[in-house]
């Protein structure tokens, strides 16, 4: 294996923080991310932490009171900050890589250099897949993996930031183990129920409806923004829209000055649709056996990711010193930010802080 080049006087400190800030750069999430709570993807670093612990979120919902006006007396007609705590726990993550056959001239950087590659494609893709397995989530369960009865109690805390298909009417409310049934739901999705701009509009008005209010996030220019997640399926059928057709024209002229922007993304009614082709499609789960896949159209606060501790690396040998491996590893959490809508106890009743979530028929291409 050829020796990469490593700049003279590269500590092993330098190597891991290069590492680390280069991951996070090269991520497809990057321009979502940042430490603002006006971010769709909230980073916060508690390097006091531990495996195990929490980082907490202060979640910031919108004021919806007019304020005064005149010379009326403010003093005593403040608006209450309705703020929450979302608590995110974090874990150790690591991964590793042997050199089989030892260069003599391997030094502690240049060992690191030879596994790099490999392992910063490894923890891009375990973050990528934290953030899609997050937006998906059922109150922390991967949906895969939560209950139907997980489910139909994650509906009936979130049914104002949810949509099945075309219409708010296809939520089902006539069954379950609680006010909602998912699968019924579900059921009410049909193949013609595709992601289209009258869908992605819907999403959005039902962002500016949910209780609370979902914040768009500002740019520079001061303008609002919300960010769709969809898969290949939806992308394509939003794409084929006439509607989207003629609306990019225009749109793509601009997007290039939008920090959000990136090449092949839809800018469409003040949304950014973004092809992510690794969310998966949820199975043939939909009406007469329709396929099914998600969208997640996102505001401020949307997810959270905590670090305890940024990438170290390691060195070890083996085989009496013939062997060497490297290792990398982080403490880190990756969560939907929730936060609880119950009047006294704001860890009950969980609602998604800043995600809402649709749910579309979504053929497999013929």
């Amino acid at each position: 294996m050829a020796d990469t080049p490593v700049a003279a006087g590269l500590t092993v400190q330098n190597w891991d923080s290069k590492f680390f800030k280069e991951y996070l750069e090269a991520n497809r999430f990057k321009k979502e991310m940042g430490t603002s709570s006006n971010n769709i993807i909230q980073l916060k670093e508690d390097l006091t932490k531990k495996k195990g612990d929490s980082v907490t979120f202060a979640l910031v919902n919108r004021l919806s009171g007019a304020g005064v006006t005149g010379s009326n007396t403010l003093e005593g007609n403040e608006e209450a900050m309705d703020t929450r705590s979302f608590k995110l726990t974090v874990n150790k993550i690591r991964n590793a890589v042997r050199v089989a056959e030892i260069d003599e001239q391997f030094s502690a950087i240049s060992l690191r250099q030879a596994g790099r590659e490999v392992l910063m494609d490894w923890i891009m893709e375990n973050m990528r897949d934290g953030i899609i397995t997050a937006l998906g989530s059922i109150n922390g369960v991967a949906y895969a993996s939560a209950t139907e009865a997980q489910k139909d109690g994650w509906l009936d805390d979130n049914f104002d930031r949810v949509l099945f298909g075309d219409a708010l009417a296809n939520t089902d409310a006539t069954g379950g183990t609680v006010a909602y049934d998912m699968s019924s739901s579900l059921l009410n999705v049909t193949s013609s129920m595709k992601f289209t701009a009258a869908s992605l509009q819907l999403m959005k008005r039902i962002a500016s409806t949910a209780s609370p209010k979902i914040r768009p996030i500002r740019t520079s220019e001061d303008e609002r923004w919300f960010v769709a997640y969809t898969n290949s399926r939806c992308f394509r059928d939003l794409k084929a829209d006439t509607t989207i057709t003629a609306a990019q024209r225009e749109a793509w002229s601009r997007g290039s000055s939008n920090p959000l922007f990136t090449g092949g993304d839809i800018i469409y009614d003040g949304i950014i649709v973004k092809e992510i082709p690794d969310i998966d499609s949820l199975g043939t789960v939909g009406g007469s056996s329709a396929a099914v896949s998600p969208v997640y159209l996102c505001g401020a606060q949307a997810l959270g990711i905590a670090w305890a501790k940024k990438t170290t690396s390691k060195t070890e040998t083996f085989d009496y010193g013939d062997k060497m491996g490297v290792a990398i590893e982080e403490i880190r959490g990756i969560g939907k930010m929730r936060f609880g809508s119950h009047a006294t106890v704001d860890t009950n009743d969980l609602k998604d802080h800043g995600i809402v979530t649709g749910f579309f028929g979504a053929a497999a291409d013929a």
